[in-house]
């Protein structure tokens, strides 16, 4: 993913979070959100899913952790997210992430990848104050 597609990325995130019950996707401007995004980019691999030059989904990977993993909701139910969750996977065989219990499809989407609950909380430590989960994936042995 090029820098140019930041504010891109930026905007899957506020359009995806309409979707998450409880999720105010507004609770920082447009502008607050690329500049966060664009701190992400910097910090480490940032991929993404194109048709025809336009992006679809994207993900961002720290050691051991997925930040950001959105699809645009137009095209989701397409793999796109699975394909892009497939990279990552084979990029580290230890991943956590975050997702608010409120997000039911995400949820879903994980458990049915592999990931476990590792912890619930009250959301007290989130920005939102809703509560998350914490997931984990541990490659086995097998590679799966």
């Amino acid at each position: 993913m090029r820098d140019t597609e930041i504010e891109t990325a930026a905007i899957q995130h506020r359009k995806s979070g309409k979707l998450i019950p409880g999720f105010d996707p507004t609770l920082h401007t447009l502008d607050e959100t690329i500049a966060f995004y664009r701190k992400a980019f910097d910090r480490g691999p940032f991929w993404g899913a194109f048709e025809k030059g336009k992006l679809l989904g994207h993900v961002a990977l720290e050691a051991g952790w997925i930040e950001h993993l959105y699809v645009d909701p137009d095209t989701q139910g397409r793999g796109i997210g699975r394909a892009l969750l497939d990279h990552v996977k084979a990029q580290q065989p230890d991943l956590q992430l975050y997702t608010f219990q409120s997000n039911e499809r995400a949820r879903r989407f994980y458990e049915k990848a592999g990931f476990v609950v590792e912890d619930m909380t009250d959301g007290e430590r989130n920005e939102e104050k809703q509560p998350d989960i914490r997931y984990r994936w541990i490659e086995k042995k097998d590679g799966s």
